[in-house]
Formats: C-alpha cells, sequence, structure tokens
C-alpha cells in the first residue's frame, strides 16, 4: 500500500491503539522485578510511542503533502519513467502528452462543460532536455468557448512537495471555479506540479552548471508545450504563475528573471533566497556573481528592475520571512509593482495558504490578460 493511502493511515491508528490498550492490560504483569519485566516495559513503551509517532506523521503528511511514496521518503526518488512516443516529438524539439483525467469532486465536475475537467499530462523540455509531469485544470469555460484563448497560471508546490495535494488539500481549482462564478476571477488554466522535476535534488528552479536546466524548463519548455497543445492566450502577459514556500521563491524568481515567460508572480510564504544544504548541492558551480542573482532582494538592489508584478504573502506572527518580506517590498520599484498579503498571525502551512490562494488567484486574473477571454482569430 502507498505511503498517502487512508489503508496505511488507519492500520497506524488502529496498531497505535491496540499497542496503548495491550500496554494498559499487562502492565501489572510487567510492574514485577527481574530482568524479563524491566525489558518487557521498555518494549511496550518503546512499540506504544514508535507506533504513536508513525501514526501522527502519516496523519501530517497526509495533512500536508510532505512525501508522495515510500521512495520519496526514503530518498529513492528518481525521474519519472514516462514514455515519450514519436506524437510528442523527439526530446531535442520537446512537446507533451495527455496521459488521461483526474476525477474531481467539483460540482458537475462529471460533465467538462460543468465542472471542467484535470488532465494529467508529460512534458518533454526540448531545450532543457528534462520530462516531468504535472495536471492541468481547464476551466467549464474552455468547453463551453471553443473559440477562446484563455490566460494560464503555473502553479507550484513547496519542496518535496507533491502535484496532487494542489488540487486535493489547497484546492486550486475549486477555489478558481467558485471565483469564477461568483464574477470575482476570469476564468484560467492551471498547470499545477511541483518544482522538484529533476528528484531528488532541490534545484530551486535553477539552471545548474552542468547540471538540471530546471530555469530553462519553466520559462521555456512549459509554455511552448502548453501553448502548441492548449487554447492559451500567448505571450507573457498571459502567463502567471504560483507557489508556497520552495514553490514561492521559485514564481518569483521566474517572473524577475524571465519576464518574457511570465509578466505576474505570487510567492506564499517564499524565502527570497535558494539555502546550500545536502538537497540542494552546489547549485551555481563556485560563481558568487550566480549566487547574488539568486538573492531576490539583491536583485532589486542591484540590477534593473523587470516589468512585472509581483504579490507577496506572511504574518506579522508565525512566518520566518516576515522581515525579509519587508526587505523585498522596500527595495522594489518601478516598473516592477509589488502588492503585498500580511496577515496578523500564519504559520508555515497549508492552513495559512488556504487562506491566501483566493485573493491571491483573483489578484493574479486581474494582471493577465489585460482584458476578458478573447476568441480565436
Amino acid at each position: 500500500m502507498g505511503l498517502t493511502s487512508k489503508k496505511v493511515l488507519l492500520a497506524a491508528l488502529l496498531l497505535a491503539i491496540a499497542l496503548f490498550i495491550a500496554t494498559v492490560w499487562l502492565w501489572p504483569r510487567l510492574s514485577r522485578r527481574g530482568t524479563l519485566p524491566v525489558l518487557g516495559r521498555v518494549g511496550a513503551l518503546l512499540g506504544t510511542q514508535l507506533a504513536l509517532l508513525a501514526a501522527l506523521g502519516l496523519a501530517a503528511n497526509d495533512s500536508f503533502g510532505f512525501y508522495a511514496s515510500w521512495a520519496d521518503l526514503f530518498g529513492r526518488e528518481r525521474a519519472p519513467g514516462v514514455v515519450i512516443d514519436h506524437t510528442m516529438g523527439s526530446p531535442q524539439d520537446g512537446g507533451m502528452r495527455v496521459l488521461g483525467t483526474v476525477r474531481t469532486d467539483l460540482p458537475g465536475g462529471r460533465a467538462p462543460r460543468r465542472g471542467g475537467q484535470i488532465q494529467q499530462i508529460a512534458i518533454a523540455g526540448g531545450a532543457s532536455g528534462i520530462t516531468s509531469t504535472a495536471y492541468v485544470y481547464l476551466p467549464p469555460e474552455y468547453f463551453r468557448q471553443p473559440s477562446a484563448r484563455f490566460p494560464a497560471v503555473l502553479v507550484l508546490t513547496g519542496y518535496p512537495g507533491t502535484a496532487e495535494s494542489l488540487y486535493k488539500k489547497l484546492k486550486y481549482p475549486a477555489i478558481a471555479a467558485r471565483q469564477v462564478r461568483a464574477g470575482t476571477e476570469r476564468p484560467m488554466v492551471l498547470v499545477m506540479m511541483r518544482p522538484t522535476v529533476a528528484p531528488p535534488r532541490d534545484t530551486e528552479c535553477t539552471d545548474v552548471p552542468h547540471g538540471p536546466q530546471v530555469e530553462t524548463f519553466f520559462a521555456k519548455d512549459l509554455p511552448k508545450a502548453l501553448g502548441a497543445r492548449y487554447r492559451i492566450a500567448p505571450g507573457a502577459r498571459n502567463w502567471g504563475v504560483i507557489g508556497d514556500s520552495t514553490g514561492g521563491y521559485c514564481a518569483l524568481k521566474l517572473a524577475m528573471s524571465d519576464p518574457g515567460a511570465y509578466s505576474a508572480a505570487v510567492g506564499l510564504s517564499a524565502d527570497y533566497g535558494a539555502p546550500q544544504d545536502a538537497t540542494t548541492g552546489d547549485l551555481y558551480g563556485g560563481d558568487p556573481a550566480r549566487r547574488c542573482a539568486a538573492d531576490l532582494t539583491w536583485r532589486l538592489q542591484h540590477l534593473p528592475h523587470p516589468p512585472v508584478s509581483l504579490l507577496v504573502t506572511s504574518s506579522r506572527r508565525g512566518e520566518r520571512n516576515y522581515r525579509a518580506t519587508v526587505r523585498f517590498i522596500a527595495a522594489a520599484g518601478a516598473p516592477t509593482h509589488v502588492s503585498s498579503i500580511i496577515l496578523p498571525t500564519g504559520g508555515h502551512n497549508f492552513t495559512t495558504w488556504s487562506r491566501e490562494i483566493p485573493s491571491a488567484l483573483a489578484w493574479l486574473s486581474s494582471r493577465l490578460g489585460g482584458g476578458p477571454v478573447s476568441p480565436d482569430r
């Protein structure tokens, strides 16, 4: 059974309860003196504690989506084995294909014209050489307006993250659909994936010297592949990106470094610089200039400001990035436009991001496309 299986979580909970009951029941017998009773008490307490910790860990993973599989948990995750056939194009040319559709709990979700559709796709990057999977949400209007083109938003998880959490836990499609019906948001195509496209390495969406070209994948390959398959309006003015935690850093970085690809970005609880640790390795080939350029506040202080719109979020209490967010906002200036959502309290978690996503999506909608959805010509 998979790590995220409800059966695994239920089994862990039942095991913890059973061991607790057994410990209470057997404790009088284990309270005697002697080596065996002492070992029995140690074993009973240790087993109960381990079972309880395992159940709590599985429950936390189910809620926050830290790991998608046992291999992911134990660091054995490798690049997905996606078969690229001739209809996708050669690895040099790039392309994409649809792997299937995902059942959703959206109202009218069984009928695309009423509830939209989520498709699982494989993207082969011609420029980067990276192949990865994603989930694409097509709003109901995509099926009801067959001659219309739509703005698109790349939605990124944190590290390591699971793409499924974006529609299962954070409910991006459901929020978007609700706001479109309420008239506070335009219909948009959502491309949901994790930034870990070269697992298990945390590349921080960087073109690593002699390594994975992740920024190229997101800035060039992905918009090109999606634009060729779906009716997405062309140009950076119709592409935005949003992410939480590491995904938030990636979102801001992609827009600032590649304004020709993304014109608007949202960083939910984002960092403003990339760490260097065991998960990242050396991302810059020892080049201090590349490291400085990866610091987003440094970029605003020392490089020309790109013509993009950015939204950053934090909390005065509970978020570690509050002071860095204030510094980032202070460093910005035209033609970079910065907005913010600052909550009184809120931690670095799904609950906080769920409070910010509705306003963030509405903000993105107002920045993309420059007007109502336009028909094909």
